[in-house]
């Protein structure tokens, strides 16, 4: 019987991957998205029945659902070189002249592939089994991030075929499609977190992420273009490494293309500098590459660039203008931002008026000040950048403020990490909007009815010029916005009240504090009872709490000194706001001192919103069962937790008896 199932989650095994095959490298699936996600399920089903054959290059186990501690320093097989650039056909003419003079040979072939705007990484493949996952760094070393790698579906996690090399190293970019970079920001807007300037800049914080739950979510892609080391393959020519790893299961770009004359290699460059906009992921250019492996061994490389291959880049849409003045824009989340004024230029056939600096670093690498001349470039074609200083003309830099330009409040960087400097006041105008639907999310004070479209009419017209007026507003002032009637307003002013009622965990959460969740929320406020004691706490105090870091600690120290906030949280018990947590409400909770282990993919919670409420009721979340354990609440694809508490004895439970717990608190 065992060895029966044991073969029908291996025929699964390889049939789910023949159709990732045919989705991801050939585009051309044979089965519905919900035919695929049956053959998905199905297995999930097998694999937490019998775990005993759970395997980790099971389709089904692509996010560990575990939080990494960090990522580990890794050195190359062969190290990553960075591509040297042309911007011109002249300048392409020029490399090409120095290949051929070099080889002593007049025709070469060569391979064109599209250059994604992305981020390298380096997959090494043990006998056909993804291995390890790594950053390019600085080309000698990067970071390990399999774990993150292994989250994207177009990476194989098992390489198809026989006759696999020993070793097999892969360089491609990961990447991210335009729809996927807009839903991101979209939902990173709601949750009042800073944008992603653009999809490769998305592509690499995610890469970075600790939380591969999170990764997964990202949809990231990836394609192959390079090889590196490689034992037990014969491959003779960059076009053979290309059908090779197509064969084999990895995801190659569908425009590349072998051409025999440098007059071929124009025409493609000539071709996609047209149709660039057609793409549904960002390219600036065309890689060129010698075809043949040993022209290339022949040819070598300089310190930090093949001189085998090259990048053109298309050409950018530039013009040179003056820096008018430099002015400070702060965002919903208090992050100032600098932005050149600049007299108006056509560019690309709009009218420039102002571009973005990104951040004060950025001003310090381009020496720029107010009166200089300076090139800017449509990035992408959209949004307007400068791009170096072309006469320097200013006399007076530009400095870090103290205080922001909107409201005067405090400027602080919380990390040498960080590049952002933030305004701390949390009744700031230029983020106040944003604030106000933090405040009144459901996870925070869970105030219904309060949504974008009231806290807009609320801002614009001064009704709401700080959190506290939201337990000011009467009737007569709902009844004079926009779609207010009796019964809507009745309803908003009761859910402000009731709002008063939510623990301190909640208020705490609410207030906006940076690096403060709702799981530091709750943290906070089952360890001091009440504000008045949290607001008197140290940074030592703080971090002898084990969840607590050193920059949370700092960040809740200066957001309760700053006046701004003493006024509010003295202005919020005025109006009759509970600052407390009780603890009777830890007593109640079925759970209370029992060790929870959190195993699998949950359908209800969020990972953290489950594990926050064992805490809030009095119980302890632990990232690993042994024999402390008291319960582990399973999702979908449980994993080797599930198969350890079985074996231990554990008492275990799904999602829909953890549910059950926490109504019957």
């Amino acid at each position: 019987m065992s060895e029966a199932i044991k073969k029908k989650i291996e025929r699964l095994r390889e049939e789910i991957r023949r159709h990732d095959y045919l989705y991801y490298v050939l585009a051309q699936p044979e089965v519905s998205d919900k035919e695929y996600d049956d053959l998905l399920r199905e297995l999930k089903e097998l694999e937490k029945k019998y775990p005993q054959f759970v395997s980790q290059d099971s389709p089904t186990q692509r996010v560990s659902g575990e939080l990494q501690e960090g990522f580990r320093v890794v050195r190359h097989r062969r190290k990553m070189l960075s591509l040297d650039n042309v911007y011109s056909f002249e300048e392409l003419d020029d490399w090409n002249e120095r290949v051929q003079k070099a080889l002593n040979e007049e025709n070469i072939e060569y391979v064109v592939e599209l250059k994604i705007d992305g981020v390298s990484a380096n997959l090494t493949y043990e006998n056909g089994r993804f291995a390890l996952g790594a950053t390019r760094g600085d080309g000698e070393q990067g970071e390990d991030v399999t774990q993150n790698l292994r989250t994207i579906r177009s990476i194989p996690l098992v390489l198809l075929g026989e006759n696999l090399p020993g070793l097999l190293e892969v360089r491609g970019e990961v990447y991210m499609k335009y729809h996927d970079f807009i839903l991101l920001n979209k939902e990173r807007q709601k949750s009042n977190e800073v944008l992603f300037a653009n999809p490769r800049n998305a592509a690499a914080g995610s890469l970075k992420l600790l939380d591969t739950n999170v990764v997964a979510g990202r949809n990231l892609n990836f394609l192959a273009h390079s090889l590196g080391d490689y034992r037990g393959a014969e491959i003779k020519s960059h076009w053979q490494f290309l059908a090779l790893v197509r064969n084999w299961g990895l995801p190659i770009n569908p425009f590349s293309k072998l051409c025999k004359s440098a007059q071929e290699v124009k025409r493609f460059c000539l071709d996609w500098q047209e149709r660039r906009r057609e793409l549904p992921y960002d390219i600036d250019g065309v890689v060129i590459k010698i075809n043949r492996l040993d022209y290339q061994n022949a040819l070598g490389s300089t310190m930090k660039s093949p001189r085998w291959a090259i990048a053109y880049k298309f050409p950018a849409h530039q013009a040179t203008t003056e820096v008018v003045r430099i002015n400070l824009q702060v965002g919903r989340t208090g992050v100032i931002t600098p932005v050149a004024e600049l007299k108006p230029v056509e560019c690309g056939g709009v009218t420039i008026r102002h571009a973005t600096l990104h951040n004060f670093d950025e001003i310090r690498r381009l020496g720029i000040k107010e009166g200089d001349r300076v090139l800017i470039e449509r990035a992408g074609e959209v949004i307007p950048k400068v791009v170096k200083v072309v006469q320097s003309r200013g006399k007076k830099a530009v400095r870090i403020p103290l205080f922001c330009p909107i409201c005067k409040g405090k400027v602080v960087k919380e990390s040498e990490e960080e590049v952002a400097y933030r305004c701390i006041n949390p009744s700031c105008p230029a983020q106040l909007e944003r604030g106000l639907l933090h405040f009144a999310s459901r996870s925070a004070m869970d105030i219904e009815g309060m949504g974008e479209s009231v806290v807009a009419q609320l801002v614009k017209k001064g009704l709401v010029r700080s959190l506290i007026d939201i337990y000011h507003l009467s009737k007569e002032q709902l009844l004079s916005l926009e779609l207010f009637k009796d019964k809507k307003a009745d309803n908003l002013l009761r859910a402000i009240e009731n709002s008063k009622k939510r623990p301190l965990s909640r208020l705490l959460y609410a207030l906006g504090i940076r690096h403060v969740g709702e799981k530091a929320a709750v943290i906070l406020a089952q360890r001091f009872s009440n504000l008045d004691r949290l607001m008197k706490a140290k940074v030592s105090d703080l971090v002898a709490i084990h969840e607590i870091g050193q920059v949370m600690a700092e960040s809740i120290v200066d957001f309760f000194n700053s006046k701004v906030a003493k006024q509010l949280v003295k202005d919020l018990k005025t109006a009759g706001l509970n600052t407390e947590e009780s603890p009777l409400e830890v007593r109640k909770f079925p759970l209370n001192g029992k060790t929870v282990v959190f195993t699998g993919e949950l359908k209800d919670f969020r990972r953290f919103e489950a594990e926050d409420l064992v805490r809030r009721f009095g119980g302890r979340v632990s990232s690993t069962v042994s024999r402390n354990t008291d319960i582990v609440v399973t999702g979908d694809n449980p994993g080797a937790k599930f198969a350890k508490a079985k074996q231990l004895g554990i008492k275990i439970i799904d999602e829909e008896e953890f549910s059950k717990l926490v109504e019957a608190s």
